[in-house]
């Protein structure tokens, strides 16, 4: 539970990320600013919700908040700065990009990113997507947008199966990733991602051995 005091009306922010896990694609974050005491009904962790029903709130969520943003940092910038760091700077781009700023924000987990630009108070909570509605929005919206980029990354690269998993490492896509080697997409920095590269770099060296006697 929050100690901190707020004034009365100061507008509520929440944000929260969605794609740390996945071996391709960006990661997301998304910040979402409430008035106080507002409701959105059947807001809450997206995880808890399925694709159909956060697709549904997450139009509620754009129509009804009094700010929202959605923010990436993308696979060279996962695989230069780590996903953390990554992680951080998508979150850091959602909260710059908000048309209005909120006196308060709360961030899903416990680690907060930079926020110079911002003249209010940020609080870092574990757990945030299942307690707080802003940061349960921020979750909705960030996953929504995310699948959709994994969609049109799935035309792009149809070998992977990317609209199934979205990037997740189950084993159809570590299958596919031994199978074909990764993709431009692909976060090189991840240790199955290397191991598939790897492997198709010995491959293509075998090849070459074969092809020169």
């Amino acid at each position: 539970m929050s100690t901190v005091n707020l004034q009365p009306g100061t507008l509520i922010g929440g944000v929260d990320e969605a794609g740390r896990g996945p071996l391709a694609g960006p990661v997301i974050a998304a910040a979402v600013v409430l008035r106080p005491g507002q409701k959105i009904p059947g807001v809450r962790d997206s995880k808890q919700l399925s694709a159909a029903k956060r697709a549904e709130l997450a139009v509620r969520i754009r129509e009804e908040a009094v700010a929202w943003s959605v923010a990436g940092a993308d696979v060279d910038e996962i695989d230069r700065l780590n996903i953390l760091q990554a992680t951080m700077l998508a979150m850091q781009r959602a909260v710059e990009q908000l048309s209005i700023e909120p006196g308060y924000i709360r961030i899903d987990g416990n680690r907060a990113p930079e926020l110079p630009g911002f003249h209010g108070i940020a609080e870092t909570v574990v757990g945030g997507d299942r307690s707080c509605l802003a940061i349960g929005a921020a979750s909705i919206l960030a996953k929504t947008h995310r699948d959709l980029l994994m969609q049109e990354l799935h035309l792009q690269f149809p070998v992977y199966g990317f609209s199934q998993h979205k990037g997740y490492p189950t084993a159809v896509h570590r299958e596919a990733l031994m199978r074909h080697g990764p993709c431009p997409e692909h976060r090189s920095s991840f240790r199955p991602v290397r191991m598939a590269l790897e492997q198709k770099t010995l491959e293509q060296k075998n090849l070459a051995k074969v092809a020169a006697r």
